[in-house]
């Protein structure tokens, strides 16, 4: 029996995206605070951003290697306590602190009870101003980190994303998505405490709490906790990217691989660019959710690859457009072409209002369910407070994207989504995939990793 679709409601208008009510403050170390009192849960949801880039390519691949055993040895202990004693803290008060890195910055998350926010901030003050890195445990954490960078640069998808950052980005720091395992291994305690001293500093850092929190007495405690966190300097932000546009096809080649991955990437307008919210919806409406022309064309309608996708990715220092699709080999070149395509149709055609109005409502409903939680919300806080904007961009930008219309789309999609400026690299057997790409543009080969 079929469906009757009139019998199907017609959605309603997008709720309005509420403004979080957010108090800022800075402490005396030049940490800023942003807390965000959201009753209902017992929960605290925490984000520590520590602005933590490389300076300069040339020291991009060492700071890289070293950041990436710096996110887990920094829990190895502190003279006070060793690394199962600080779990067992945290756990008593519901928190399980993780800590991370990113070409960005270094992030401590945590999600701890209300009772237990001015003990967890104590042991975050005492990893902060006290980690000691011990040698021994350190040699067994950057080993672990080598092994796994190991495996992941023998992975196709993560080899495409490093080539095209490369490509993309030059000298800049940027240019390094994973450290060479080597740099990893030789990595010790002396070279982290060095790092951590010059570089995990307050000016610069931001501190988000969401949760069952009064704003001023939550200013009060970790004004006590994190006090003697200081230190000389301000937290390193990446420098500007470049604007690199590299001419044809870059293929590394991977001898007997029965899978290309095809990546594009080129520039996007950043946060603060009015530009973004036409270009957001221009992004959804070619590759962004599965209802897209992208996903309709070379998945649904001619069977080459299972999930293309879109997007529009934010660093500190330059945002990107991306495409990417992972197809068989026999039909590389045929999808590179369809992928080109449907670029070339946002570029110069303009979209529907029904294309328009799907993309709209399905970005705004992303964003009201990514902030509905405290979790979701703390960590898109970090995420624009650290890029210099202030909680209410959210209201604003879902405002912004409400009055995007077909003409602005079709505008972001002419200067944004031409193929003409975006960097290509295929990753493949080159015997079989040369010829073909070479059809549609000049194309440069590199050796890679075999099958």
């Amino acid at each position: 029996m079929s469906l009757d679709l009139s019998l199907i409601p017609p959605l309603g208008e997008p709720r309005p995206q509420p403004v979080p009510t957010a108090v800022e403050s800075t402490l005396p170390s030049g940490l800023r605070l942003i807390v965000v009192p959201r009753p209902g849960v017992p929960l605290i949801e925490l984000r520590l951003r520590v602005p933590f880039a490389a300076t300069t390519a040339a020291d991009a691949g060492l700071h890289t290697a070293r950041g990436s055993v710096l996110s887990g040895a920094v829990l190895l202990g502190t003279a006070a306590h060793d690394q199962t004693a600080i779990a067992q803290l945290l756990q008593g008060h519901g928190a399980e602190l993780s800590v991370s890195t990113d070409p960005d910055r270094l992030l401590f998350a945590t999600t701890l009870l209300p009772g237990g926010l001015r003990p967890v901030l104590d042991v975050l003050a005492e990893l902060l101003t006290g980690a000691t890195y011990p040698d021994g445990e350190v040699e067994g954490e950057r080993d672990r980190v080598a092994e796994r960078i190991g495996i992941a640069l023998s992975q196709p998808g993560v080899i495409a994303r490093g080539a095209l950052a490369a490509r993309r980005y030059g000298d800049h720091p940027y240019a390094i998505t994973l450290p060479d395992p080597g740099l990893v291994s030789a990595v010790d305690g002396g070279a982290l405490r060095e790092l951590h001293r010059s570089r995990v500093l307050p000016a610069g850092s931001t501190l988000v709490l969401v949760g069952d929190l009064d704003p001023s007495a939550a200013a009060d405690v970790v004004a006590g906790a994190l006090g003697e966190w200081t230190g000389i300097g301000h937290a390193v932000e990446a420098p500007p990217a470049p604007d690199l546009r590299a001419v044809g096809i870059e293929l590394v080649d991977r001898p007997g691989a029965v899978q290309s991955n095809i990546r594009l990437g080129g520039p996007a307008p950043g946060r603060t660019d009015p530009a973004l919210p036409a270009v957001r919806l221009a992004n959804m409406i070619y590759g962004g959710y599965f209802s897209s022309r992208l996903v309709e064309n070379i998945r649904e309608r001619r069977g080459y690859t299972y999930s293309p996708r879109s997007s529009v990715d934010h660093q500190a220092a330059g945002s990107s457009f991306l495409v990417e699709a992972d197809v068989a080999t026999e039909v590389t070149g045929p999808a590179l072409l369809e992928t080109w395509y449907e670029l070339g149709r946002m570029a110069l055609l303009p979209v529907t209002e029904a294309e328009l109005d799907g993309a709209r409502r399905y970005v705004l409903g992303s964003m009201a369910l990514s902030t509905s939680t405290h979790a979701g919300l703390a960590s898109t806080l970090s995420a624009l407070v650290g890029a210099g904007l202030p909680p209410g961009w959210l209201a604003e930008h879902q405002q912004a994207l409400a009055e995007v219309t077909v003409e602005q789309v079709q505008e972001a999609a002419h200067r944004y989504l031409a193929s003409s400026g975006l960097t290509a690299v295929v990753v493949g057997d080159a015997d079989r995939i040369a010829g073909p790409l070479g059809a549609l543009a000049p194309v440069s080969v590199r050796a890679g990793a075999p099958e």
